[in-house]
């Protein structure tokens, strides 16, 4: 029969050790290991040891950072390509935090992601939020996997955003960026300006319209779902048709490109994103006074944001100097 030293011949350990180790499990145990017998005993510190082996091989069973954030991408394949571009681009800025790839998700805190938030996105608390939706999003797949217990981020409160106001383009800034469009190097920008201008068209919608999105028969423009950023698709009237005799209906090659050089030749060397959405939605708000027919243009859930965002309107004269532009 072996003797207690035979078997633990090999192990880095001795009877004092195996002594100490079986009295803290004990004491961990509490009630539960008082008054047993000797063949309790053992079943239950049997018990306790196949648990604590289950939680420590659970522990280690995890992959790198990296591993978890391009898995969860890529589970969401079937998402719209804007949003997975973004999603990309987001993640490749927190892969680039020094030391981050390659740590193990499990062993991740959530000081190390709000650390990682911020080298990566401080200067921007949009950035900052957006980032934190998907940080939060990779440790909720990284627990579907079962490579780690717990999502740190959801202690990490987002940042609150302070709306920067938005000065609508003036009529003669409009009549500016008109008369850009008329020089034979931009003139191919003239359907695309217009858009911009007298629709709720954001630049990324009209960069991505193709000629069957256009139908000037039935007097509209068709912004699909699949290339709007919200994800669902809208009718946009074409407005002021007369002044868009002659023109090609069509977008070009190179957008944003020839969007920043058409910019630049009307004397705009600051521009703030979005200004002609929100010029559009301004003069709109205080010319037709119909929040209910602007918000299904711009593609609002409600009229809140329109409220909220527009209540600098412009004079009811400037409305009408805008809309009367030739």
């Amino acid at each position: 029969m072996k003797t207690a030293k035979d078997i633990i011949n090999g192990l880095p350990l001795n009877m004092n050790d195996i002594a100490r180790l079986t009295l803290e499990a004990t004491e961990e145990l509490g009630e539960s290991a008082q008054g047993l017998t000797r063949l309790d005993m053992l079943h239950l510190l049997r018990r306790v040891i196949r648990a604590g082996v289950a939680a420590v091989r659970a522990e280690e069973h995890t992959v790198s950072f990296e591993q978890a954030a391009r898995e969860s991408v890529a589970a969401r394949a079937g998402r719209r390509a804007t949003t997975l571009r973004d999603l990309r681009h987001f993640v490749r800025r927190m892969l680039r935090v020094e030391g981050m790839a390659a740590r193990p998700l499990r062993a991740m805190s959530t000081r190390e992601c709000r650390e990682l938030l911020e080298k990566a996105f401080g200067c921007s608390d949009h950035s900052f939020n957006k980032g934190r939706a998907i940080l939060h999003s990779i440790f909720a797949h990284g627990q579907r996997q079962e490579w780690c217990g717990e999502n740190p981020v959801s202690r990490i409160e987002t940042r609150r955003i302070q709306e920067k106001e938005i000065v609508p383009l003036s009529p003669q800034e409009v009549q500016r960026l008109e008369k850009a469009a008329q020089l034979p190097e931009h003139r191919e920008m003239r359907f695309s300006l217009h858009l911009l201008l007298y629709s709720g068209a954001r630049p990324q919608e009209v960069a991505r319209l193709s000629e069957c999105h256009i139908q000037p028969e039935q007097g509209r423009v068709i912004i699909p779902a699949a290339g709007s950023k919200t994800g669902g698709g809208r009718v946009l009237p074409l407005r002021k048709t007369t002044s868009l005799r002659g023109v090609p209906l069509r977008v070009p090659r190179n957008w944003q490109n020839r969007w920043r050089a058409l910019r630049r030749a009307a004397g705009f060397n600051h521009w703030q994103p979005d200004v002609c959405r929100h010029t559009f939605a301004s003069y709109h708000a205080a010319y037709f006074r119909d929040l209910g027919a602007l918000q299904l243009e711009m593609g609002h859930r409600s009229t809140d944001l329109l409220r909220t965002r527009y209540l600098n309107l412009p004079q009811v004269k400037q409305a009408k100097e805008y809309w009367n532009i030739r």
